[in-house]
């Protein structure tokens, strides 16, 4: 049986990168991409920070606020400040789209895991080295095409090979053959096993386990008996194991968006313009696709003490037009303005509209 050859495509800070290069001047800039900011205060996250910003300490999921401060104190110490820019979807949408293609022109069977990452299936070729040779083709075309980077991480799996593209960001490519890959794992840190989040690695981390090698000297039944099915899970991926195929087609099962605002607010005016504006955004991206109605819809709101409920409405004939489905979400959204489903009247932090079981024919 012939060796599995997995690529792994992963784009260097893709959405700062693409503003990075799209606007005159902001060539070798701090930015960051994320949550509307005014006069310092903000009330979402960072999307993406280019490497210049992540100097200052600034990463993505990071609180915009905070961001913002770091950019502040970098400013007084005399470094560039950080251009705060909000998130633009169709632009970093048509990118991916075009590098799906770059990617798609060399090799058959391609994977597009998110809007930045891809997996391609390099099988066919029979050996690293020329895996390596056609993926160094794509970097450069994606360089040429677009003037920006990523990172490929090439191996005998998804699991490995998506390790392996993060490793040495940005602008990298790393190689793992079938009797490297134990020793490529074990120096490297717990956290980069995927299904180890914060909460299980702060149990390993209290047994003083903070590599995988060190793991491995748990047994499969001994992690099963710390973390259940995960613990099997955990078992198998720190040894390298991974079977999953690269899938060329996914299923789009929904298409969502979420707003915080700077404030929380009960203004019921505002909260109808919003709801109206996240519809019209969610069906715009609806009609880009190939299909053509949906019979789900889920709102959801989060109240100023983050408690956060959600409501939805299933509809046998499916929709296809936006004047239904924005009376759907209005005609979901109105119990939380009264006691029906907020008896407290508590104020907004957030609200969001999902459209879910896609269909391509009526």
């Amino acid at each position: 049986m012939s060796q599995r050859i997995i690529a792994h495509l992963d784009m260097d800070a893709f959405f700062a990168s693409i503003e990075e290069v799209s606007t005159p001047g902001f060539l070798g800039k701090p930015i960051v991409v994320g949550a509307e900011i005014i006069n310092g205060k903000g009330r979402g996250v960072v999307s993406t920070a280019n490497y210049k910003a992540r100097e200052y300490g600034i990463h993505s999921a990071m609180p915009i606020s905070v961001a913002f401060n770091l950019s502040q104190k970098a400013k007084k110490e005399g470094k560039p400040e950080v251009i705060f820019l909000p998130v633009d979807f169709d632009l970093y949408e048509r990118i991916s789209e075009s590098i799906f293609k770059i990617i798609k022109s060399y090799v058959t069977v391609v994977e597009k895991a998110s809007i930045d990452e891809f997996y391609f299936d390099l099988s066919f070729l029979k050996t690293f080295k020329k895996a390596e040779a056609i993926c160094l083709k794509i970097k450069e075309d994606i360089k040429k095409q677009h003037n920006i980077t990523c990172s490929v991480g090439i191996s005998i799996n998804k699991l490995v090979s998506k390790i392996a593209a993060g490793i040495n960001k940005p602008n990298a490519i790393l190689t793992v053959k079938k009797k490297d890959v134990q020793s490529f794992l074990n120096p490297l840190s717990i956290r980069e096993i995927p299904g180890i989040g914060p909460k299980t690695a702060q149990v390993l981390f209290l047994k003083k386990i903070e590599t995988i090698k060190e793991l491995n000297n748990y047994s499969e039944e001994k992690l099963g008996q710390l973390f259940g099915k995960q613990g099997l899970k955990i078992f198998k991926k720190i040894k390298g194991f991974d079977n999953d195929p690269v899938i060329e087609s996914y299923e789009v099962k929904s298409i969502g968006e979420q707003v915080t605002f700077e404030e929380n607010t009960k203004d019921i005016s505002f909260l109808f313009d919003e709801f109206q504006r996240i519809s019209f955004n969610v069906f715009n991206r609806f009609l880009k696709t190939s299909f053509i109605s949906f019979s789900k819809i889920t709102i959801t709101v989060r109240f100023s003490d983050f408690e956060t409920k959600t409501c939805s409405k299933s509809f046998k004939g499916g929709i296809t037009d936006f004047k239904k489905f924005n009376l759907e979400v209005l005609k979901l959204m109105f119990p939380f303005l009264d006691k029906r489903n907020n008896p407290k009247g508590k104020s907004f932090r957030l609200i969001g509209v999902k459209i879910e079981k896609l269909l391509t024919c009526l």
